[in-house]
């Protein structure tokens, strides 16, 4: 299965599945990835459940970041990308010809290291996906009022925002710019929020204030995180995977791992040997 080289070539076909009774929101089976000629995932067979938080750890280069990325597509933008076996989300291949990257776009959500929130006003900021994934209706402006409050609420945002929505985003703090760029994902209804070192670029105030959120969004979405920091891994997930090479090493409930890992090279790393 080869990952195609232009993601906005949509191809049209049926919807995701949104069974809510799945038990696993991300499967994969046989996942192998390659750079050109470097291979930076190896078979890689995970099933993440749903509705919990779940931490992807490891050194720099063991390939969180790439699985991360696999799982919205965002690796196809890449011409020299190759990937073979499979990535079920919702239990719908989302390499499928008859899946549209719009709509895996609809269900995936991505945070990114930093925030990347739009030089636009807050409000429009929140309504910028819903707008897109609305196909050309236009909502009335109670409607759009109703959407972007209840998201803010969400987030934890929106007593500090809610008479400054004509304030431009990029004002805020970076702790609420990262809180932004997650409201500005739940107006299209995601199914799978994956964040990639979400709070790399914050204090440690900002930092608890997100993982906090976090915690705020458990049960309603699917979440899994990459972060360097095993402290927040222990904190903030329910669930954890040990990367190392490209490969899965072990993945068990969090406090399993960290109390009493049954692979070595696990034990080793998070009492500090390597990495």
């Amino acid at each position: 299965m080869k990952a195609a080289a232009n993601p906005n070539n949509h191809l049209e076909g049926q919807a995701m599945s949104t069974d809510p009774e799945l038990t696993y929101a991300i499967q994969t089976e046989d996942l192998n990835l390659w750079y050109g000629t470097f291979q930076a995932l190896f078979d890689v067979n995970l099933g993440i459940r749903s509705g919990l938080i779940t931490s992807l750890i490891g050194p720099s280069g063991c390939g969180k970041s790439t699985f991360l990325r696999s799982v919205n597509r965002i690796n196809e933008r890449l011409g020299y990308v190759r990937i073979d076996g499979s990535i079920k989300v919702l239990d719908q291949n989302i390499y499928a010809p008859s899946v549209e990257l719009l709509q895996v776009r609809k269900q995936i959500g991505m945070v990114f290291q930093r925030p990347n929130p739009l030089p636009l006003p807050i409000r429009d900021n929140v309504l910028f996906g819903y707008k897109i994934h609305s196909k050309g209706a236009k909502a009335g402006r109670a409607e759009e009022d109703e959407v972007v409050e209840q998201a803010l609420r969400q987030v934890l945002l929106w007593d500090k925002v809610k008479d400054k929505l004509k304030r431009k985003a990029t004002e805020l703090s970076l702790e609420e710019q990262q809180k932004l760029c997650i409201a500005r994902l739940l107006p299209v209804k995601p199914r799978v929020l994956l964040m990639d070192e979400p709070c790399s670029a914050l204090d440690p105030k900002g930092t608890e204030a997100v993982e906090e959120l976090i915690w705020e969004l458990s049960g309603q979405y699917t979440i899994l995180i990459v972060t360097h920091n095993m402290a927040q891994a222990r904190r903030a997930s329910e669930e954890c995977i040990f990367m190392l090479m490209g490969k899965v090493v072990e993945h068990r409930k969090t406090d399993e791992l960290f109390l009493a890992p049954e692979k070595q090279e696990t034990a080793d790393y998070i009492e500090g040997r390597f990495g």
